[in-house]
Order: C-alpha cells, then structure tokens, then sequence
C-alpha cells in the first residue's frame, strides 16, 4: 500500500494542507507541537483506527472550526486507487466514504490503507493494564479479518447492556430482570466464547514472530513468550451463572474478554514487572513488527509505516536496528531530534506551525 497524497482541512492545527510523500522512505522534521504527529494521526484516522493517541474524535477539529475533513489518496498492491474522504463534525455523525461511496462507520475502513504505528506511548503495551494489550491483539485480528472488529463491538454492546441492567437491579432482581438478565448472559456466552478463542489462536501464531523481531531489535537471541490468561475457566454460561450474585453486588461483569489479560515474559521473567526499560522497549517495538510481519505473510495487506519520533527514546543501537528490520515498503517517519545515521530518506518534509515544505532529502 502507498499513500500518494493526504490533504486536511481545519485538522489539529492545519487550516488547510496538502501532503505529498514518497513510496520509500519520508521523514518528516520540526520541532514539538507544529504538526508532524497530526500527520500520522490523520492516516491512522482513515486507516479505521481512529487517532493512534486514543484521543476523542472532536480534539481533532481545530479550534474555531466546526468540522475537520481527511482526504487521502492511495493505491493498493493490485495497483487499484483508493480514495477515502473524513469528515469529522463538532455536532452530529462523522461522515465516511470510500471511492466516493458512504461507509457506515470508520471500523469498515479498516484493511482499506492498512497501517503499523510505532509511537513512544507503545511502551504502556508493556507497563500498562490489560486493556491496552487486548487492544494490541484485536487491531491485529482485525487487520487479519476484518469482521473481528465487528465481534468486538458486539462484546462491547453486550456488557455495556448486561452492567447498565446489573446496576439498576441495585443488587436484587425482580422475575423480569432476571429473565432479561439471561438473555443478555446467553449473548455474552456466545460472543465471548468466539472472541476468546479468535485472541487464543492469533497470539499463538504471534508468539513466534514475537520471538525473532525481539531478537533482531536487541540482537541478541532472547526467549519471548506470549499467554493468554482467560477471567474464567471451562464453559463461559456456567461461569456467568457462577459469576451472578457477585456481578449484582459490584454492578458490574466481573468476567467475560473484557477483563482478560495478555501476560508477555521475557527470559522466563515477567516482563512488565522484571523487565529493564532497555528490554521492554525492544519487546513493545517486536510486538508492532511480529504484528505487521504477520500481516504481510498473510497475503492480506502491505501495511504503511507510522513512526512517530521514537527514535528520541532509543539509543543508537536500538534504533539502527529498528530501521533494519523494517519491512520494505512506504514508512513514514517524524522526528525533532535526530535520524539515525543508516536512514537514507527519499522525502525530507519540513513541519511549521501548519506549513508543511519539503527540504533536500
């Protein structure tokens, strides 16, 4: 996948902007807070992932504007154009299309202009909870198989609806409750179930990629190991019924996917606890690289290369090996310190306050 051309309008803190970059390598220079993230955050945006900051749709508006548009036009590996149009309102539905055809929401972009984003917030895919991990893994499902991202709102609906209904049982349930309660036990039983057994077989075919990423990034060979830890054992139904006078009492699902943990070791030792910084920098880096690495072997798509300035946050050896084990393909990279010295840009694009110049490479 290319991305030949990226114009915003009122996005972040561009009025109005049009970007060109190059199917290598283009690195994209300024100083902290005059735009270069906003670029990447734009083409994660149509990309189906929404901002890669987690940041809410209306922070993209810029100030005084009452909506934001993306337009990108890119072409595939079949060389077929593609055209996706954003635009963001301060009020109402955002609006997607995609070769000037509506979409019925951002998630049906996703595999259209596939993306790896590397950003120095990745390191809490290590540090972090749970929830960022199994964020992790399903963007790689979904990126994989598409409807994995509908399988995630569907959970997402279901427990949004089964602890609105537990809260307002107040820790008792009349015939009535207790009937819908069920309803709602019998759709989570079923779409957990689905959702546990899609992240248990992807992280097994994770695992391996894990392993010889980590190795390229801290050269050295190192044991990676990669478990899904379910929040209940044996059959979902029964553990929901088990679970039942608990969820009244607490108001909310104590089980189910969305409280399941992805438990990452480095050498046998825990990473997120016994890691050194130096070592869970290199497994966050392997952990985007296997993903995109999968990806690409599967045939499905030839994701573009988000990095956004983290090479301030390695040292030398780190990055260099970072750039040489990136795939081939478009990568896009920021920066408001310094680029490794192995980095041959093919576009060097000056960011100022908005105003976007291309330099010498």
């Amino acid at each position: 996948m290319t991305i030949h051309r990226l114009e915003l309008l009122d996005f972040r803190i561009y009025g109005e902007a049009a970007v060109e970059f190059d199917p290598g390598l283009t690195v994209i220079v300024g100083e902290n807070g005059q735009g270069k993230t906003s670029l990447l955050e734009a083409i994660s945006w149509i990309a189906g992932l929404g901002s890669f900051r987690g940041v809410a749709d209306d922070t993209l508006i810029r100030v005084g504007a009452d909506s934001a548009v993306i337009r990108a036009e890119a072409t595939d590996p079949d060389s077929r154009k593609q055209l996706v149009e954003v635009e963001l309102p301060r009020v109402g539905r955002n609006r997607v299309k995609l070769n000037r055809q509506a979409l019925r929401r951002k998630g049906d972009l996703i595999g259209v202009v596939p993306v790896t984003v590397f950003s120095p917030d990745d390191l809490e895919l290590v540090k972090g909870g749970p929830a960022g991990r199994r964020r992790w893994l399903d963007a790689a499902s979904a990126s994989l198989q598409p409807s994995h991202d509908t399988l995630c709102n569907d959970l997402e609906r279901i427990v949004k609806q089964r602890n609105a209904l537990l809260r307002s049982a107040g820790g008792r349930l009349d015939p009535d409750g207790a009937f819908t309660l069920d309803v709602w036990d019998s759709k989570l039983a079923e779409t957990g179930t689905a959702l546990r057994i899609a992240r248990e077989v992807l992280l097994e075919e994770i695992e391996p990629q894990l392993c010889s990423a980590y190795e390229a990034v801290a050269r050295k060979p190192t044991k990676i190991s990669a478990h899904y830890a379910a929040s209940w054992q044996g059959d979902l139904a029964a553990a929901l019924e088990q679970s039942r006078t608990i969820d009244l009492r607490r108001g909310v699902s104590t089980i189910g996917p969305h409280r399941d943990e992805i438990t990452l070791q480095i050498g046998g030792t825990p990473a997120r606890t016994h890691g050194s910084q130096g070592e869970q920098r290199s497994l966050v880096l392997a952990m985007r690289l296997a993903v995109d690495s999968l990806i690409r072997r599967s045939g499905t798509a030839e994701p573009v290369v988000l990095l956004d300035d983290v090479f301030s946050e390695l040292d030398g050896g780190r990055a260099q090996a970072l750039l040489e084990s990136l795939p081939e393909g478009q990568r896009l990279l920021t920066t408001a310190t310094w680029v490794p010295p192995c980095a041959t840009p093919d576009r060097v694009l000056e960011v100022t306050a908005g105003t976007v110049l291309e330099k010498p490479s």
